[in-house]
């Protein structure tokens, strides 16, 4: 079976500016990557390929077994689930949650006269129960938290029961509390063996969900580290991605760090993490 994502000496230019450089990249159906790197570190930019938006300028790019370039992409997206703060932009904020969710079987931002049947209603029903925020279907999208925002954002990138589900910094902008909700909730998907493959954008180790089992991490467009979580985040790794000396721990399945001081002596290796 192809791999869901398939990334080969892929390169972004635009005018000047290289935003990828020879990436390469390898996504199996059962796997949940997490992309860590800094501001310009190309993880947006990865996401636009991977998501079937935008085409590479070298190198070759092949998303749920089709190669870009050589496919109607009109016809791929729906296959992909996505949420980012661009496409929540875009949600009417007078919507209703459970219109905001079902509406993504027409692939649709806001109702008009589109009709769904009961199997769409139930499902959208469904998803909001199993991201604990049924009790708000009949709130409008604009009335909600950030942390409620993500969730049904989510719900609705899971309603077309996507092959590939692609989370763009889901965590931006939210409290403590809203962080650690959603957390929560990734990880139980994550742990979902039926749940799509999954890829998590971030800045912060903080936010990696357990049940989360390889890591990607960018700098400047390239490659520093790939592979599984326990193998490649380490304190060297990410050190080297951030560009400055940090200290690395992992506890209860979660991962935090922070800037090394001169007195903080190197850590030894982490316990592996759990992926379920």
């Amino acid at each position: 079976m192809a791999a869901v994502l398939e990334f080969r000496d892929l390169t972004v230019r635009r005018g000047e500016a290289v935003l990828l450089d020879r990436v390469g990249w390898v996504v199996e159906e059962d796997e949940r990557w997490v992309i860590l790197g800094p501001n310009g570190a190309g993880k947006t930019t990865l996401m636009q390929i991977a998501s079937a938006q935008w085409h590479p300028t070298t190198g070759t790019a092949h998303v749920l077994g089709e190669q870009l370039g050589k496919v109607d992409v009109f016809e791929l997206r729906p296959r992909i689930g996505l949420t980012s703060a661009a496409l929540a932009e875009r949600i009417p904020r007078g919507e209703s949650v459970h219109d905001v969710v079902v509406s993504a079987a027409y692939g649709v931002l806001g109702r008009w006269r589109e009709t769904y049947d009961d199997l769409d209603h139930d499902r959208a029903e469904e998803l909001l129960q199993e991201l604990r925020i049924g009790h708000l279907a009949a709130r409008t999208f604009g009335t909600l938290s950030e942390g409620e925002k993500k969730r049904v954002q989510i719900a609705r990138a899971l309603m077309v029961d996507p092959e590939l589900l692609i989370l763009d910094e889901p965590a931006a902008g939210l409290d403590l509390g809203g962080r650690e909700d959603l957390v929560s909730a990734l990880s139980a998907l994550a742990l979902d063996a039926a749940a799509p493959a999954m890829v998590l954008v971030s800045h912060h180790v903080e936010e990696i969900p357990p049940g989360f089992t390889h890591v990607l991490m960018l700098r400047q467009g390239g490659v520093v580290a790939a592979g599984l979580v326990d193998d490649e985040l380490n304190e060297a790794n990410l050190s080297a991605t951030f560009g400055m000396p940090l200290t690395l721990r992992y506890d209860e399945g979660r991962w935090s760090a922070r800037r090394r001081t001169r007195r903080a002596e190197p850590q030894p290796p982490a316990p592996a993490a759990s992926t379920g």
